[in-house]
């Protein structure tokens, strides 16, 4: 039997029902911890949310990615390069590669009765993964490309629709400019939906159109294209995944083609450091919420010990050395924060699904590129939470629990 945990829980369930300054105190540090994992739980389910909300979009712009001619600087005006069969199949057995497309771009102006607006027509086919847009469509439907025959519907963002007064089913007049020739060509699509992703920089800049388009603009024959697109299963692989593609790009060149392995990281670099910055703020907030828990349950524990200093006297004169009596005390100081961290979860994962379910936390989608506050709830990381948030309490009232040592039996038990 261990004789220390059974005294702490001993003490530990009467400190339940009894009054005093001491009781208040210690409630006060267990509601700092509480508070605290509660406040840590919301941080990191936003961040965790926040992140992968931005991430998606971005990648359902561009995939997780691109594979292009070697010669193509990181403009939208593109060499191309032959679909090759072989090769695709072996993108696929690269693992985690669960779609690969072929699409095609060419900067364009939008002309209207008064007004102009630079844009870079995407040409997509019809093994175009269209799930990301027909969640951010917001009027009309996605276009039905089919194999035979071009399409000239295509779909605009609500921005772009905005800016130019344009609306589902009016004509979208579009001038592309090719080197050596005088004259720019032009297009005359029809507008089949608007969507809205709230990422400005994107939302000005991309028209989905047919790829057969770009084909005939850059003068490419049915074969031709700027390149292939590839996502994956899990956002966690893209490292490995990027060094199997390039790995398969370099064992298939040759003089008359030679292929270059973008990632969605290494094509918006700006935009995933910043998301990296979050990650810090995040740290900060959960050193500070840990070392205030600590130092309310430092308070708590030592109101305890002086509480409880008859009790520490006769332990002693029974012959209980300092370091049993310091892990009754250090045992005791683990219920109480588990209790705390009890009450943490239960507020903290509460409101996150409430969060969840109702969005009822609304944001500037100007200025955060989302509507709602998103939470995603990871088990994983409440359960390091919790675990490392008792572990640093715990360890911090460690140093505090030798002011045991130095009470004396003799005045101890004499204090009324």
């Amino acid at each position: 039997m261990n004789t220390e945990l059974f005294i702490a829980r001993k003490v530990f369930s009467q400190k339940e029902n009894k009054s005093g300054i001491s009781s208040k105190i210690v409630s006060i540090a267990v509601a700092s911890i509480s508070l605290g994992l509660a406040v840590m739980i919301i941080s990191v389910a936003i961040l965790v949310g926040f992140k992968r909300e931005i991430r998606d979009k971005v990648v359902g712009f561009g995939s997780h990615f691109q594979i292009v001619n070697f010669d193509s600087n990181a403009s939208f005006e593109t060499q191309p390069i032959s679909i090759d069969s072989v090769m695709i199949k072996q993108f696929l057995n690269a693992g985690h590669v669960n779609h690969i497309q072929a699409f095609g771009t060419k900067p364009g102006l939008i002309k209207t009765d008064d007004a102009i607006h630079g844009v870079i027509v995407k040409g997509v086919d019809t093994n175009f993964n269209w799930e990301f847009f027909s969640q951010n469509l917001t009027k009309g439907n996605i276009p039905s490309y089919k194999p035979d025959g071009k399409s000239n519907e295509v779909i605009i963002s609500e921005k772009i629709s905005k800016l130019l007064k344009l609306n589902i089913g009016d004509p979208l007049f579009c001038y592309f400019y090719n080197q050596g020739e005088n004259a720019p060509r032009s297009r005359k699509f029809s507008i089949s939906g608007i969507y809205r992703t709230s990422l400005d920089e994107f939302d000005e800049m991309f028209v989905i159109a047919d790829l057969r388009h770009i084909q005939d603009l850059n003068n490419w024959n049915n074969n031709e294209v700027t390149g292939y697109e590839l996502t994956i299963d899990n956002f966690e692989y893209l490292t490995p995944t990027f060094e199997k593609l390039r790995e398969i790009t370099i064992n298939n060149a040759n003089e008359n083609s030679t292929l270059r392995v973008y990632s969605i990281i290494t094509r918006y670099p700006m935009l995933f450091d910043w998301l990296s910055v979050l990650d810090l703020n995040v740290w900060v907030l959960l050193f500070l919420m840990v070392a205030v828990a600590g130092i309310n349950m430092i308070s708590g524990l030592l109101v305890i010990i002086i509480e409880r200093t008859r009790m520490i006297g006769t332990l002693k004169a029974l012959g209980f050395p300092n370091i049993s009596i310091r892990k009754v005390f250090l045992y005791l100081s683990g219920f109480l924060s588990a209790k705390g961290l009890l009450w943490g979860n239960v507020i903290g994962i509460g409101l996150c699904i409430f969060q969840h379910f109702t969005g009822i936390i609304k944001l500037n989608p100007d200025t955060y590129y989302i509507d709602t506050v998103p939470i995603v709830i990871n088990i994983g990381y409440i359960i390091l939470l919790n675990v490392g948030s008792l572990l640093c309490i715990v360890a911090m009232i460690i140093l505090p629990s030798l002011f045991i040592t130095r009470i004396s039996p003799v005045e101890a038990i004499v204090v009324e």
